[in-house]
């Protein structure tokens, strides 16, 4: 028992005791808050080895129990991602199956408007192999948009939310909000559809006298009915949106009404069709020759008739003639042809069919003419305004027709906007949304060959009936009675009106609640039950400006162009998916390939263009315009998206494909690796390194911008990525386009070899470090500063990189600063690849250095022609096309100045100072001050004796022999006593390492140089000395590079990397 004692309460100490983060174990986000009884006891005793990862980790049972109580969200609602409880509505379980959930739905969306008024037209304009044509490619443009768009349906659980949800979580918050608005733009499009055909079947065959406007004369008919659809049309708009704001259960409730109303006025064509095979109609239809006459203010088709054995005019002798009289003047055309009068609906049996196979494409205002029929041609004339004729609309061709009937096969998303109410969506979407494909495709082509069976060819063309005495034409071929149609198309087209305006606010509320789209935050608002009032107010507002164009022919390929922008992404994001392999997509719908979705996305581009170039090009503006707007403004969103997975492809299929190796001279440019120093706080010590970074750059190239944090990985972790954040947001603010790579070290100098090694993946590697001067590498309180970058120096130079050294850095100008005037000066004195060439180039492609001039200087040894060197250097920079003023500055080979010999004793008396360390803090000081001291008096004692040689003013350019000896004698003569005298004075002089008086003589006497040319501009770019190969030297290296770079405002030290990055070849 005892055993058992000690053994339980350690099990109870870590069952209860906190995890690694220290957090008791009831807190754990995974685990119910419960208390820990017996049993729960032993099974967390058997799993006491995972101990540590239960607060970060759940037990699978946890993960599994909660997976299986998954709710779909409602609409709208914050994305699933975030699953918080408090924000989940309480949904009713999903009962509905695949017939009444996905068929019926996309059913009832497909068949619609352009099925009752317009396909009847198309046959006969197009004829019916074309009309064939037509259909067959816009089905299996949604053919395959389906077989896409059920793959990504059933990767997953799919919100509610449907097609936006699908298309914005496979390609990301850029593509998915400019094609959600398109969706959007596109349903709210098809709303005014719907209710422009309401009113058009309301006016036109069932209340004609219900116009508002009437026309004065015929010709003005056609605007007057324009007027009154725009009136009645916002009237029913209005009227739709307030019974939508009332309450949607509504229109829910009425859907089965709308969707039976499509389904016998279906049964009712397909009956009337059976019934024209052995009792076909009686529909008389007049022709005159072969023009169709419209039924209008007249009954008798002939020109005279017989009355109580008397013969008389008719009343269509009196529309043609200037009176009822048998001898009046008529129409020439009305003399020259009979009147003839055909059946309209002949039957299916009636071999009709061949004649109205080829198109009969018309201009507007051409009559409807039968072909086949004879008719006397009169001379040209000038077609009198009146004549009952009927007379073609609208200019009608193929293109055209394609983007009138697009809109007829739209509505396939029916189902995928319902998900949530499914009792498998997974299982249902696919099958549902084909077999409603294949049903309306069936229905769709089998009406066009069964119409151009049975109907007449000037009757199919006559779009508004108006030989049947302004019947609807696919209405009499229906059997009982042509009011099954007009009634069932009026309730189905004003049923899926309102479900538009049902359907595109909650689009555009689920949008605005993701949040990627600032401006359209105000509309993810609405009433306490999630109604969105906001939303619906905008819809009602953009379909009264479909509404107000007034014609369902010009509404038509609008929406047409929105809806094929969405299914083309569709199959696009289906195709990424695929193409990519993401581990994600397992799809359970498995008869899918990317090579439909390519197809399916290519008919859609082909069928955007064919039905109206111009319109195509206005919505990809808007879609492309939306995306930029996501790209720049919106709120960054990580949705797994494909968009982002083919980035990744793509660029490790490039790097792949960059060489190993150093790129041609020709792509050179300078790839950077900055190195940052941080302060204490992990701020960046100097922010301008980044500033010049971006002038250099221009956003092109590569940027890695680097930094080293003293220490061990597993201590400054949080140090690290606090600083790591910290360079992020000074590249943001910067406007420096690059990558950040931070490195934790044991030592500084470890840290900097490892990044100027390792920075960079495969052939985007950096080429160029750069970094700022150590300014405190004197201070003794950081006495090895100036080891670092040495070493750093060897470092770039072993590995061929270049390098550039900012020297006064906090003095080099912001972004935001604008040089109006000034000079960039290269000082070119050895040429190790033309970097120092290129640098002024590239700088001044950026606004704040553009103004300024670029100056070239070389210095010419006593053996160079300096005319000759001139000339050569103005040539090859005419072959390289950079502008640059040329000077060649000749050096004149004097002694050493005493203020040299004064300055290495110094740097000497330092670096001694330096190796004995061992001294105390006070015992160094007291040493310093005394060495300062003697160096100040005894430079005061030299500087009286002895000036330093100052530059001519007058450049000489060309050495001759008596120059040259002139020159020397003028500079030595005088002064040989003076120097015996000054080793007497000095003599610890004579005791000088002569390689480093050398060095120093050489860097006093170019800062002179430099002083007297160049210390007034904007920027001077320097060939930086390579450090000494003995290491014993190297403080007299930063010494040397101190003294050459004195008294100028901004420097850069570049140091190639020995190769060349600049040519004159093109």
């Amino acid at each position: 028992m005892p055993v058992w004692h000690l053994e339980s309460s350690s099990a109870a100490c870590c069952v209860l005791g906190g995890g690694g983060d220290g957090n008791p174990r009831e807190s754990s986000p995974f685990i119910n808050n419960v208390e820990v009884d017996r049993e729960s006891f032993f099974e967390r005793k058997n799993m006491a080895l995972f101990e540590e990862e239960m607060d970060s980790n759940p037990m699978v049972s946890s993960l599994l129990n909660k997976l299986a109580n998954y709710t779909n969200l409602s609409q709208g609602a914050v994305e699933h991602e975030e699953g918080e409880e408090s924000r989940r509505h309480e949904v009713k379980g999903p009962r509905m199956g695949t017939f009444i959930g996905v068929y019926l739905p996309c059913l009832q969306n497909i068949l619609g408007v352009i099925l009752f008024l317009r396909l009847t037209w198309i046959v006969g304009a197009a004829g019916v192999l074309e009309s064939f044509l037509i259909v067959s490619m816009c089905c299996t443009c949604t053919m395959l948009t389906a077989i896409s768009m059920s793959a990504i349906a059933t990767n997953g659980v799919v919100p509610a939310g449907g097609s936006y949800y699908m298309i914005s979580r496979s390609l990301g918050p850029e593509f998915g909000g400019a094609v959600g608005l398109c969706f959007y733009l596109g349903t709210t499009f098809a709303g005014a559809m719907y209710i422009l055909g309401t009113i058009e079947i309301f006016l036109t065959y069932i209340s004609p006298s219900a116009s508002i406007i009437q026309a004065d004369s015929v010709d003005g008919e056609a605007a007057a009915m324009l007027h009154n659809m725009r009136v009645y049309g916002t009237c029913t708009l209005v009227f739709m949106a307030m019974v939508v704001f009332v309450g949607v259960k509504y229109v829910n409730k009425l859907a089965l009404v709308f969707l039976a109303c499509v389904v016998l006025s279906i049964l009712a064509i397909y009956a009337g069709v059976i019934k024209t095979a052995f009792d076909p109609p009686d529909i008389p239809v007049c022709l005159l020759g072969n023009r169709t006459l419209s039924r209008r203010g007249f009954d008798l088709c002939a020109k005279v008739h017989t009355i109580n054995n008397s013969t008389a005019t008719t009343a269509l002798w009196g529309l043609f003639c200037n009176s009822s009289m048998p001898n009046a003047t008529c129409d020439e055309y009305f003399a020259q042809n009979n009147v003839t009068e055909i059946q309209g609906i002949p039957g299916v049996a009636s071999g009709v069919l061949l004649d109205n196979l080829w198109s009969a494409y018309a201009d507007k205002g051409a009559f409807v003419e039968k072909k086949g029929a004879s008719s006397m041609a009169v001379p040209e004339e000038s077609r009198a305004s009146g004549l009952p004729y009927v007379l073609t609309d609208i200019m009608t061709y193929f293109t055209m027709l394609v983007g009138i009937y697009f809109p007829s096969v739209t509505g396939i998303m029916a189902g995928s906007n319902r998900s949530g109410d499914l009792k498998d969506a997974q299982k249902s979407i696919p099958t549902g949304t084909i077999l409603a494909i294949v049903t309306t495709s069936f229905i769709y082509l089998s009406c066009i060959v069964l119409f151009g069976a049975c109907i007449e060819g000037v009757i199919l063309r006559d779009k508004f009936g108006e030989a049947l005495q302004g019947n609807l034409v696919i209405g009499m071929l229906a059997w009982p009675s042509p009011w099954v149609i007009v009634i069932g198309s009026f309730f189905s087209t004003c049923g899926a009106g309102l479900q538009s305006l049902t359907g595109a606010p909650r689009l555009l509320q689920a949008i605005a609640r993701d949040g990627i789209i600032p401006f359209l935050q105000v509309f993810g608002h609405g009433k306490s039950n999630g109604e969105p009032t906001w939303a619906l107010l905008l819809t009602a507002l953009i379909c009264e400006t479909g509404i107000l164009i007034a014609s369902l022919d010009s509404v038509a390929p609008i929406l047409s162009m929105f809806f094929l922008m969405c299914y083309m992404f569709v199959n696009l994001a289906c195709a990424v998916q695929t193409l990519l392999r993401t581990p994600n997509w397992r799809p359970r719908f498995k008869y899918y390939h990317w090579t439909l979705s390519f197809l399916g996305m290519s008919l859609c581009l082909a069928l955007m263009f064919i039905c109206s170039w111009y319109y195509a090009l206005f919505a990809m503006l808007i879609a492309g315009c939306i995306y930029k707007y996501i790209e720049y403004r919106g709120a960054e969103k990580e949705w797994g998206d494909g968009i982002r997975g083919l980035s990744l492809n793509a660029a490790r299929y490039a790097l792949l494909r960059v060489e190993q190796g150093p790129p041609h001279t020709k792509n050179w440019r300078p790839q950077v690796l900055v190195m940052l120093n941080l302060d204490a706080e992990q701020q960046v010590k100097h922010p301008r390194l980044l500033s010049f970074t971006t002038q250099l750059k221009a956003g092109k190239g590569l940027t890695i911008v680097g930094s080293v944090l003293e220490g061990t990985y597993l201590d400054k972790r949080a140090e690290a990525q606090q600083a790591e954040e910290n360079i992020r947001s000074l590249m943001g603010a910067e406007k420096t386009k690059g990558f950040c790579q931070l490195v934790v070290s044991s030592n500084l100098r470890d840290g900097m070899s490892h990044l100027i090694q390792s920075a960079g993946l495969g052939g985007m590697k950096h080429n160029t470090v750069l970094m700022a001067w150590p300014a405190s590498w004197k201070q003794e309180d950081n006495p090895f500063s100036w080891k670092n970058f040495v070493d750093t120096v060897r470092d770039t130079t072993a590995a061929h990189q270049a390098l550039l050294v900012a020297k006064n850095v906090d003095l080099f100008p912001q972004n935001q600063e604008r040089f109006s005037d000034g000079n960039i000066d290269v000082w070119w004195i050895v040429h190790d690849g033309g970097l120092l060439m290129l640098l002024p180039f590239l700088l001044r492609q950026h606004k704040v250095w553009r103004k300024c001039r670029m100056r070239i200087f070389t210095v010419a040894q006593v053996d160079d022609n300096s005319i000759q060197m001139k000339k050569d250097l103005q040539m090859f920079l005419y072959h390289l096309r950079i502008s640059a003023e040329v000077e060649v500055v000749e050096m004149v080979e004097n002694d050493i100045s005493a203020f040299t010999y004064e300055k290495t004793l110094m740097m000497e008396q330092r670096s001694q100072m330096l190796k004995q360390m061992q001294l105390s803090k006070t015992e160094r000081e007291r040493e310093a001050q005394l060495i300062h001291d003697r160096n100040t008096a005894s430079h005061s004692a030299a500087a009286g004796k002895t000036q330093p040689p100052s530059t001519p003013d007058k450049v000489q350019m060309t050495w001759t022999k008596e120059k040259l000896i002139a020159e020397k004698s003028k500079n030595r003569d005088p002064g040989v006593s003076g120097f015996k005298d000054l080793f007497t004075l000095k003599p610890e002089w004579g005791n000088l390492n002569q390689c480093n008086v050398r060095r120093m003589h050489t860097a006093v006497k170019l800062n002179d140089v430099l002083l007297n040319k160049s210390q007034d501009a904007q920027l001077v770019l320097l060939n930086m000395p390579g450090p000494p190969k003995n290491r014993q030297g190297d403080e007299n290296y930063m010494e040397f590079l101190e003294v050459l770079t004195e008294g100028l405002n901004r420097v850069l030290l570049v140091r190639g990397s020995g190769r060349e990055v600049i040519t004159i070849y093109s």
